[in-house]
């Protein structure tokens, strides 16, 4: 078998648009199990689009995808956002349920204290998410990633994880990366910040049309 259909995702000659706009062409990547690949790139190349393509909220018009040895996305892989999902009506203990069900996970109530104490959110399980700051709001999203494993969620795609997060939380955060990488998943990440925690780069400036 080739590398493309050997690796975990694969991308060939993928093309990177904005609406009928392309950003990049040409676009080659080989991510096996265990990478952690920084995805960079000038302001306007088109990482947050890349990600959300192969999260599958925009389509690919151009190139191919290959995950999991299969053309396209027939798994939808993990995907956290600047666009967070959070209900505001629900409590903290409810968004988080909701986010892991859609990966079909039922966590029990011990799950959801040790998710919540791992983000510094421990004693807000009852809070209504309306009550929260921006920055604890995202925390209830970043909180799934210590419940989920390759098994469940073999590709995660995270998009500026470590924004509004403390050294100590960004700590965490990078601990539970490797964790997750040295257990067979792979990771796709933007951020403004180094990733010492980084196998691989991906460099969409290279790419620009």
């Amino acid at each position: 078998m080739t590398a493309l259909h050997t690796a975990l995702l694969a991308l060939d000659e993928l093309t990177v648009q904005r609406g009928e706009t392309p950003l990049c062409e040409g676009v080659t990547l080989n991510l096996a199990a265990s990478s952690i690949c920084h995805l960079i790139g000038a302001n306007g190349t088109g990482k947050t689009t890349l990600l959300m393509q192969l999260a599958g909220l925009l389509p690919v018009l151009s190139g191919e995808v290959v995950y999991q040895g299969i053309a396209s996305l027939p798994v939808q892989p993990l995907y956290v956002s600047h666009q967070l999902g959070i209900h505001p009506n629900l409590t903290v203990a409810q968004n988080l349920t909701f986010l892991l069900n859609l990966y079909g996970i039922s966590p029990s109530t011990a799950d959801i204290d040790d998710a919540l104490t791992w983000v510094g959110l421990q004693g807000f399980e009852t809070i209504s998410s309306s009550h929260l700051s921006a920055g604890q709001t995202r925390r209830i999203t970043l909180a799934r990633l210590y419940l989920l494993t390759p098994e469940v969620t073999p590709l995660w795609l995270l998009d500026e994880p470590f924004t509004a997060l403390d050294v100590d939380m960004v700590a965490r955060m990078e601990y539970r990366l490797r964790e997750f990488a040295t257990a067979g998943g792979a990771i796709l990440m933007t951020s403004h910040q180094a990733v010492g925690v980084a196998n691989q780069v991906l460099d969409l400036s290279d790419y620009m049309v």
